[in-house]
């Protein structure tokens, strides 16, 4: 009885065992320093030093006048409301596309070796950095732009167009260029394991291409557009870089205010603000996730 009582606690200690490693890793690099922005989220500073006091001074600073001012928005609201235009559009355009160059792949494409090809040039991008992308877009769309002097001398526009660089149309451009590729990648995954038999019995049963594509190709393909989705949303919220490169550090966002106040060396400030933003992000994503169950799903 010893003998099997002994085998039984091992059996039951292995699992545990094996997911040791990663359970640490997580606590480590990924609770660890969450737990520590929310708790300096509470300290108090100065001009000259962080003062770990408990104070709810910072949440205070980030609402400040919010309700006096409504319904006129304070400058809180009115920068998730940019922010999260950039994401709503980023999402929508990326879905878009993404579910378009997915779709041709998986289904257009019949040759493994050419899916595995066109897949490949899909990745091109990702082999320089996201600076390197975003600059490459200044000599198209600036004023004296290859795009500008290719417009006037067909004698489409007698003078350039201001609004292709530094504005919402240059960092919506540069957020498609840079995360398409973080939506195609699961929804091709998604497309990949929809059974080609579903399709025959759908046109069989006199269904159009669009009828089969919305009410097979879709909802098979949901937990790959929730995933991409996620992907997509979260780094779109807090990437500063891209707007202050492309936005000519016009535009406001969350992620560029946390920027300014870490560089004030306002770090209790700029935690609160980052704990606010994670806040709404976990509301998206779960909002995301009670679309489709993507644990049962996958």
């Amino acid at each position: 009885m010893t003998a099997v009582g002994t085998r039984g606690r091992a059996e039951r200690l292995a699992p545990l065992l094996q997911a040791a490693p990663l359970v640490l890793l997580l606590a480590v690099f990924f609770v660890l320093p969450l737990v520590l922005i929310v708790v300096v989220s509470f300290w108090d500073y100065n001009d000259y030093a962080i003062l770990p006091d408990a104070t709810p001074r910072n949440y205070n600073d980030v609402f400040e006048g919010c309700l006096a001012r409504l319904p006129d928005l304070c400058v809180t609201f009115r920068t998730y409301l940019s922010t999260l235009k950039f994401c709503l559009l980023v999402w929508l355009t990326t879905l878009l596309i993404g579910f378009t160059v997915a779709y041709f792949l998986a289904f257009h494409v019949r040759s493994l070796g050419w899916q595995v090809v066109l897949f490949l040039l899909c990745t091109i991008p990702f082999w320089t950095s996201n600076v390197i992308r975003m600059i490459s877009w200044i000599p198209l769309l600036g004023r004296n732009g290859v795009i500008n002097q290719w417009l006037q001398a067909m004698g489409v526009t007698d003078q350039p167009l201001e609004w292709l660089l530094f504005s919402d149309f240059s960092v919506l451009l540069a957020f498609v260029h840079l995360y398409t590729m973080f939506m195609i990648v699961p929804i091709f995954n998604s497309m990949t394991r929809i059974d080609r038999s579903l399709l025959e019995v759908a046109y069989d049963a006199g269904a159009s291409g669009w009828q089969t594509l919305w009410n097979v190709v879709v909802p098979l393909s949901k937990p790959g557009i929730v995933i991409g989705s996620i992907f997509v949303v979260t780094i779109v919220m807090g990437d500063f870089v891209t707007i202050g490169v492309m936005g000519g550090q016009q535009i406001a966002s969350i992620g560029k205010i946390i920027s300014v106040q870490m560089s004030y060396l306002q770090f209790p400030l700029a935690a609160a603000n980052a704990v606010i933003l994670l806040a709404v992000v976990i509301m998206i994503i779960w909002a995301m996730t009670r679309v489709v169950d993507i644990r049962r799903e996958l």
